[in-house]
């Protein structure tokens, strides 16, 4: 009995000092291996980011300043706009109400052609002379023909023939008689004169004379700055024989003044 007890206890204690071999064998890894995951992994490297360029920043009363002063400039070209138109409007009046402007007039008298024919080169020559009556109709302006004048004939959009005005100068209510010559070559004068001779035999050829007229108005003793008279005188004459008079049949002007 003695001797089954003692091997037994024999045997636990042999036991015992086996688990606790194993134990030492096992927990050494179980402590390396909580070791590594409890290690901390290397941080992964951060994309740079770009961060927005900041512009400076305009503070408030200096922003409210700019604004005050382009207001204010504003203002003042608008003010002496307004005097300025004002100013004008009032000399305008007082021109008119004390002068009381009007435009000249022009007739045409007479109108005559001495040469209208075929050159070498099929161009057409023609050679007119037309005779106007100028008439200044103001009590107080005076008027100063300028040089760079000329009046033109045409038909159907086809200059014939042109001329200068002379230089002089009108003074007020003063009628004037000009002889002006009128010399021109048109292309293409077969047709253009085939044209005139088919509307010659109905007697009625419709003529354009245009007048441009570079003056200079005197109001009192001040010449004021050159502007342009610029007419249009619708004619129908009875035929273009050269050297013979021609009948004026009807005679329609316009004229208007450009600055």
């Amino acid at each position: 009995m003695v001797y089954i007890n003692t091997c037994w206890c024999i045997s636990i204690t042999k036991y015992i000092r086996a688990m606790g071999d194993h134990q030492q064998k096992v927990h050494p890894v179980l402590q390396m291996e909580t070791n590594k995951t409890t290690t901390t992994a290397p941080a992964a490297p951060r994309k740079t980011e770009l961060l927005p360029i900041q512009r400076p920043v305009t503070p408030p009363a200096m922003r409210s300043k700019k604004g005050n002063l382009c207001c204010k400039i504003f203002c003042w070209v608008l003010s002496l706009l307004a005097i300025a138109l004002i100013a004008l409007a009032i000399g305008v009046a007082v021109v008119y109400f004390v002068f009381h402007p009007k435009l000249p007039r022009y007739e045409v008298n007479s109108l005559r052609v001495t040469n209208l024919g075929i050159n070498l080169d099929l161009s057409l020559s023609a050679e007119f002379r037309v005779e106007i009556t100028a008439r200044n109709p103001n009590k107080k302006i005076g008027i100063y023909y300028e040089k760079g004048g000329h009046i033109g004939v045409w038909y159907d959009k086809t200059k014939l023939c042109e001329g200068p005005i002379p230089r002089f100068y009108q003074g007020h209510r003063n009628v004037t008689k000009l002889n002006v010559v009128l010399t021109g070559r048109a292309q293409a004068g077969n047709t253009v004169l085939s044209a005139l001779q088919q509307q010659q035999q109905t007697g009625r050829v419709p003529l354009d004379l245009k007048v441009d007229a570079p003056v200079a108005v005197k109001l009192g003793k001040l010449k004021m700055k050159k502007i342009r008279i610029l007419g249009n005188c619708k004619l129908v004459v009875d035929s273009l024989s050269t050297n013979n008079n021609i009948n004026i049949k009807a005679s329609d002007c316009s004229f208007r003044v450009k600055l």
